[in-house]
């Protein structure tokens, strides 16, 4: 099973292959976030794929679209509910998709920034 770790908040779990970024956030209780519920509708699920980007599904013109919305668009961007996962990979939540999370779970906005520092 591929591994994905999530270099800002020191956390890696083990995903069934084909996963998406974003359930291997929820699995590994990294603070991501996911305001449409996940059904690229939106721009809160912004990730950057550091290091294993090749293994990540083909981008797909709907995600193209709506990382338009996103701030601070890199190369390596890809939205946590539509990269689907081939091997492993290094992700860094995008500020945005964090303080979407911060918003959308306020009860768990304490635990959260403890993980970032």
């Amino acid at each position: 099973m591929p591994k994905v770790r999530f270099i800002k908040e020191n956390l890696e779990v083990e995903v069934p292959e084909g996963s998406t970024i974003l359930e291997a956030a929820r699995a590994a209780g990294a603070p991501e976030g996911d305001r449409c519920g996940g059904v690229c509708a939106c721009s809160t699920c912004h990730v950057y794929v550091v290091e294993g980007f090749d293994n990540t599904s083909e981008i797909e013109d709907e995600e193209f679209d709506i990382l338009d919305k996103a701030f601070d668009v890199r190369m390596e961007s890809r939205l946590g509910c539509q990269a689907r996962i081939h091997g492993d990979l290094a992700v860094e939540i995008s500020d945005e998709s964090f303080e979407a999370f911060l918003d959308e779970h306020p009860d768990e906005a304490e635990a959260a920034r403890r993980l970032r520092k």
